[in-house]
């Protein structure tokens, strides 16, 4: 009596080295692309460009992805797809030391101030910020040619192309990753084990954007000309809205981090033995194929996925357009792409633009802003697509049961989407533009109400964004339109006192001193930013949920032939609606544009005090 011994898979088999690879390479790609997401306000205030700019050279990724993804998926399926991952890996490593490269052709950077840094003999700064001489008609209009000559300036500078580039070169190298790599898996590992990889691979992929975002968070506190310029000499902390970041140093370290993680997919074959697959397995698929030497061709079955029919690229071409035709016949194929329109739609423009969304609404520095979203948010949706991966495995659902599981994790995560619209805090109180000298609530984009009989003999200029927190809680624009008579100290720390329109105020001031930085938010709103990051890990965890599930639908619903295809078109479509709500987000800048026939001088401040 025999008893057959079933074969165990080595713990180290090359489908397993595979998984690793790809969970390292998935941690990689979000590492680079998080970290560019956290950067998108440095890269702003860096370039000195437009926030329809900025969103114009975030999108220039799907650009990339957009030129090459339907090709790279149908014929990629065909070739060697390891080592097009790997190809694609150096791309992106590429893509992100040019996005760096700009920083080593520009000068240092210079923010706008009005405060001098004249030192006194003892080591403290002693400067008179309200000034008497000069007459303030004639402060008012040599800025505005100043403005217009700064705006003419930053229109003819191209180093921004560089980061379009290099930012554009990482979609293209992106885009064999997820088609070929995802496809790769499927073939060769169990079909019950295909959900549990997926989820494996995008919760540990969910580190990446946690480390991004921790490392943006880390480079923004960094100051942009670190090691070239003294520290002590500079006025502005983090949490102004002038402060530029080493935004340069993080792209030089995530690219090293990619070109790292496409090392190993040099050394896999092109195909590998199914997952399971015993010796008697093997030589009986050993046999068929011998048998099928005298079995006419017409009804021969499909070659298997680790013996692949040698074709040519002529072949290949020529299938394409039928290929596309039988993949948009599929009708659960067309209602997945639908659905990714709408979640494209939702999700797009606040994916990118959170930290800036909390920095402008919440009043966090933009570090902060960055930490919380990598510390908070992220391991919600690790957890989340872990929770999906496990329920497909636990309950065996199926493609009924994955379709049910995205559309209520869906609705949830919206729910929590809209919850968010109505939890937003007031205007900072900035005097002469969001509250009057006096104190009163008022919205004013008008550059005269910055004048106030407090400091009409001080030929305060009105174009430059100094801002001082003084005693009775209230953001004054600069220390002379504060009226603000002397000084102490020296860079950061210097405080300015006898500031005239800090008694004008009907509100209680411990004495008529001001120190540099903008003024906190109300208590009220730190509790209502509280809740907000509540909400929005909810809804990360619901709507991550939905990944494993969404992934499985698509991939069970279509024939196994156009798997690649099928998800390289998706991710097309997918860009390409990127694409669209960038352009619909170009479209609708809620803040003045500082150049062109546009520019004025008070168009910089107003846009500044109500962040």
């Amino acid at each position: 009596m025999s008893v057959e011994k079933t074969a165990r898979e080595p713990c180290c088999s090359k489908l397993k080295m595979f998984l690793a690879a790809m969970c390292f390479v998935f941690f990689a790609k979000a590492f680079q692309g998080s970290y560019m997401k956290s950067s998108v306000t440095q890269i702003e205030r860096r370039f000195d460009i437009p926030s329809s700019l900025i969103g114009f050279i975030d999108g220039s990724f799907e650009i990339g992805n957009l030129l090459v993804i339907a090709f790279v998926s149908y014929f990629g399926a065909k070739l060697h797809r390891p080592r097009l991952i790997g190809a694609g890996c150096l791309i992106m490593a590429m893509g992100s030391f040019i996005t760096a490269a700009p920083h080593f052709f520009q000068g240092l950077y210079k923010y706008e101030t009005t405060i001098s840094h004249s030192t006194a003999a003892n080591g403290t700064e002693s400067i008179l910020p309200c000034l008497t001489n000069g007459s303030l008609a004639n402060d008012n209009e040599i800025p505005t040619v100043e403005i217009q000559a700064e705006c003419e300036r930053a229109a003819s500078s191209t180093l921004w192309i560089y980061v379009f580039l290099g930012n554009m070169l990482r979609g293209v190298g992106e885009t064999p990753v997820m088609p070929l790599g995802l496809s790769y898996l499927d073939d060769f590992s169990r079909e019950e084990n295909t959900a549990l990889y997926m989820a494996l691979i995008q919760t540990l992929g969910i580190l990446g954007p946690m480390f991004g975002f921790m490392l943006g968070s880390f480079c923004a506190k960094l100051y942009v000309d670190i090691g070239a310029v003294d520290l002590d000499t500079i006025t502005i902390n983090h949490k102004d809205t002038r402060w530029v970041g080493a935004w340069w140093l993080g792209f030089l370290f995530t690219g090293g981090v990619m070109l790292l993680a496409g090392i190993p997919f040099w050394f896999f074959p092109k195909s590998l033995p199914k997952q399971g697959e015993t010796e008697t397995d093997k030589k009986s698929n050993i046999l068929e194929g011998e048998q099928d030497r005298f079995i006419p061709d017409n009804n021969k079955h499909s070659t298997a996925p680790n013996q692949p029919a040698p074709v040519s690229m002529a072949v290949l071409a020529k299938d394409f357009l039928p290929s596309l035709k039988k993949l948009f016949s599929n009708t659960i194929y067309l209602i997945l792409v639908c659905t990714a329109f709408v979640q494209v739609s939702g999700f797009i423009g606040m994916i990118t633009f959170k930290p800036k969304f909390m920095e402008q609404i919440y009043g966090q520095s933009a570090s902060r802003a960055i930490f919380l979203i990598g510390i908070m948010t992220l391991p919600a949706v690790a957890l989340g697509i872990i929770t999906g991966g496990f329920i497909m495995k636990k309950f065996k659902l199926k493609v009924l049961g994955a379709t049910k599981l995205c559309i209520g994790t869906s609705l949830l995560s919206f729910s929590a989407l809209l919850i968010q619209y109505f939890l937003q805090c007031d205007n900072s109180q900035v005097a002469g533009l969001t509250v009057s000298y006096e104190g009163a609530p008022q919205v004013s984009y008008q550059k005269n109400t910055l004048i106030s009989t407090c400091n009409m003999g001080c030929s305060c200029s009105i174009k430059h964004w100094d801002p001082i927190c003084a005693s009775n809680g209230l953001t004054y624009a600069s220390p002379c339109l504060a009226g603000c008579q002397t000084s102490t100290g020296y860079g950061k720390d210097m405080v300015f006192h006898n500031c005239t329109c800090i008694r004008e105020a009907p509100l209680p001031f411990a004495n008529m001193s001001a120190v540099l930085g903008q003024c906190p938010r109300k208590s009220d709103c730190d509790y209502m930013f509280k809740f907000y990051m509540v909400v929005t890990v909810i809804g990360a965890f619901f709507s991550a949920c939905g990944a494993t599930p969404g992934y499985i639908v698509l991939l069970r619903s279509i024939n196994p032939e156009l798997k690649s295809l099928a998800l390289g078109i998706y991710i097309l479509i997918v860009r390409t609606l990127e694409m669209l709500s960038w352009v619909l987000f170009m479209a609708c800048i809620p803040y003045p544009t500082c150049c062109g026939e546009s520019c004025t001088t008070d168009c910089l401040i107003v846009k500044r005090s109500l962040q």
